[in-house]
């Protein structure tokens, strides 16, 4: 199959929504389907506001539809509405063309955040962005419902995976734990005000807090948390090495839509806590025990973060492998191809 896949997010950008799109990428050429990619990478680009390491592409209509009708795709996904995506979506719909998308970003309030403006004004043009596709993809039953509560009712389900070979509970600890008072709480992620980290650093906690990963907010919250821990942007076994030498992983985001943090931890056997929100709701349950049934404690949910934090320290590490090693990128990958919609040439003409 012929796939044209526009996302303005990609590398190399570090997070959830391009450690997805890569990901199902690699696997689906490993399967023999070729894949465009139009991203930000093959256009002139400028610094996104309040996001300098996002790049938006300064491509034009023509730039992008020549660049998809090029190559005579069987099937288009727009992951991202951003300003390749509204482009790729003009196009397809000027011709008929069927195409698909994606919901990684709960922009309405990440914005909100940042702004005075309520997240209701901010879904109007996602839910116009997302109407035309024949299908959304959604990595959570709990998201499908919230576009369902918006008028956008053609979801399916897209989950995550993690990378078992770099992620896994026998790696020995990052050599930055090995003089740090026990137990450890580890956040992994951007460093901005979205992420709610403050939460986590301001959380009553009885050993030592680490921070792993950069932002705008790292300068303010190193100066008002000056006994945390503060470790820049790591990846690969290094990053790997933190997830496996934590007691526990605090995931304190009330906006994300997943959080492979959250499965990436569990992987490497260490339970994380979080609010009773989508994300940590979808992964590891209202009381801590996953959503499998197995009544394992695999970590704890509380609207107290300091309570779920004490709840995920009582969680086995075993267990919490277990349940994390049940995420595969295969499934993921099987998921997008099903989901895809075909081009009808034919009824596009």
């Amino acid at each position: 199959m012929r796939i044209a896949l526009v996302s303005d997010a990609w590398t190399p950008q570090v997070n959830g929504v391009v450690r997805t799109l890569t990901t199902v990428i690699g696997l689906a050429r490993a399967r023999g389907h070729h894949i465009l990619t139009v991203t930000p990478d093959r256009f002139a680009s400028v610094p996104m506001p309040n996001y300098p390491e996002i790049r938006l592409a300064m491509a034009s209509p023509r730039a992008v539809g020549t660049m998809i009708g090029d190559f005579a795709p069987d099937a288009v996904h727009i992951a991202t509405e951003g300003p390749l995506g509204w482009l790729a979506r003009r196009w397809c719909l000027a011709r008929g063309m069927a195409f698909t998308t994606s919901f990684h970003t709960r922009f309405p309030d990440y914005i909100a955040a940042r702004t005075s403006l309520p997240p209701s004004l901010l879904w109007r043009p996602l839910v116009r962005f997302h109407r035309p596709a024949q299908h959304i993809l959604v990595a959570t039953p709990r998201l499908a419902a919230e576009l369902a509560d918006n008028g956008l009712h053609q979801t399916l389900p897209w989950t995550r995976g993690v990378d078992l070979a770099l992620f896994r509970p026998d790696r020995e600890a990052h050599p930055a734990f090995a003089d740090l008072p026990r137990p450890i709480a580890l956040h992994v992620g951007r460093v901005a005000v979205e992420k709610n980290i403050e939460a986590f650093l301001a959380a009553d906690w009885h050993g030592s807090k680490v921070v792993v990963g950069d932002g705008p907010a790292l300068d303010g919250l190193q100066k008002r948390f000056p006994e945390a821990h503060f470790l820049g942007s790591l990846h690969g076994e290094a990053l790997a090495a933190t997830y496996a030498g934590a007691d526990i992983v605090v995931f304190p985001s009330r906006t994300d839509t997943f959080g492979l943090v959250i499965i990436e931890a569990l992987a490497s056997g260490t339970p994380v806590a979080g609010y009773p929100v989508p994300g940590p709701l979808d992964i590891l349950g209202a009381d801590g025990m996953g959503t499998d049934g197995s009544r394992a404690r695999v970590g704890g949910v509380d609207a107290d973060l300091a309570v779920a934090m004490r709840q995920a320290l009582t969680a086995r590490r075993s267990d919490c492998a277990l349940y994390g090693a049940s995420f595969s990128w295969d499934r993921s990958c099987d998921q997008f191809l099903a989901a895809l919609a075909p081009v009808d040439y034919e009824a596009a003409a």
